[in-house]
């Protein structure tokens, strides 16, 4: 039949990405200290086009990623994956995507009673071809953590209570392939730079004991992000990071926001 795509175009475009979004994958993942899963992941993908081609042939990326979704390193070999969709597709440079939600079993502080955590996560990775023999790949791995942030400034200037509210902290970080970061530890090591972790699952001791804990412990979001950034610097591994923290604030209809982006 005919290969429209192949086709001639004569406007001189070369289009930096063109491929799917939105595409609905089964993916296996490997866990720290238990056994693959399989999660439910939302995938974009593309690859550059050279202004000469009318299009790129979209089923292309279907048929990779359905056969690579089960070679898995932290998630599928996600740099072999994109290798193949640029090979298969004749481009000089590809993106890939998967958005995932990732449960982990919590215990509460106090009761110890286990309920899963649901955190949103991504793999992201670059692939650019310079020759036959060069190439610049880059991994990403991006994680948001909600925890609680309380006010000091609330806590010392009220006779009593202080406004304490959720939070989201956003990393995105590199580092070298051959190295590894589980998305377990790097939830934890979050967790730890909050006012209190948030549970999924509190009994009246734990809440007491949360709702103490993060009185004890104010912070503004600018505090939660020095700490994480002062956390990521002393990792070895990272060679760059961006972290996002805001404050959904409980007596202001805004949020509080910090960035910073090392790297």
């Amino acid at each position: 039949m005919k290969d429209v795509q192949n086709q001639t175009d004569n406007r001189g475009i070369d289009i930096q990405k063109v491929g799917i979004k939105g595409l609905e994958l089964p993916l296996k993942i490997q866990r720290k200290e238990a056994e693959d899963i399989v999660i439910y992941s939302i995938v974009t993908v593309g690859v550059s086009l050279p202004a000469h081609y009318k299009g790129t042939h979209m089923s292309r990326f279907v048929e990779v990623l359905n056969e690579w979704r089960e070679k898995k390193i932290l998630g599928i070999d996600i740099k072999g994956c994109i290798e193949e969709i640029t090979k298969k597709l004749n481009a000089k440079s590809g993106y890939l995507k998967f958005e995932f939600k990732y449960f982990i079993d919590k215990i509460s502080p106090v009761t110890g009673i286990s309920a899963p955590m649901c955190y949103d996560c991504f793999f992201e990775s670059i692939l650019e071809n310079f020759g036959e023999e060069d190439e610049e790949y880059n991994f990403y791995l991006g994680v948001k953590v909600p925890i609680t942030t309380l006010c000091p400034c609330s806590k010392e200037i009220s006779k009593y209570g202080a406004h304490n509210q959720r939070a989201i902290v956003s990393v995105k970080i590199t580092y070298p392939e051959e190295e590894h970061i589980w998305l377990e530890d790097l939830i934890h090591d979050i967790e730890k730079c909050s006012s209190s972790e948030l549970y999924s699952l509190l009994k009246r001791e734990d809440e007491k004991f949360v709702t103490e804990h993060a009185y004890e412990n104010p912070k503004f979001v600018e505090d939660i992000l020095r700490d994480v950034v002062l956390l990521l610097r002393k990792n070895d591994i990272i060679d760059s990071f961006e972290v996002e923290c805001e404050s959904i604030e409980s007596i202001h209809n805004h949020s509080a926001w910090a960035y910073q982006s090392e790297g």
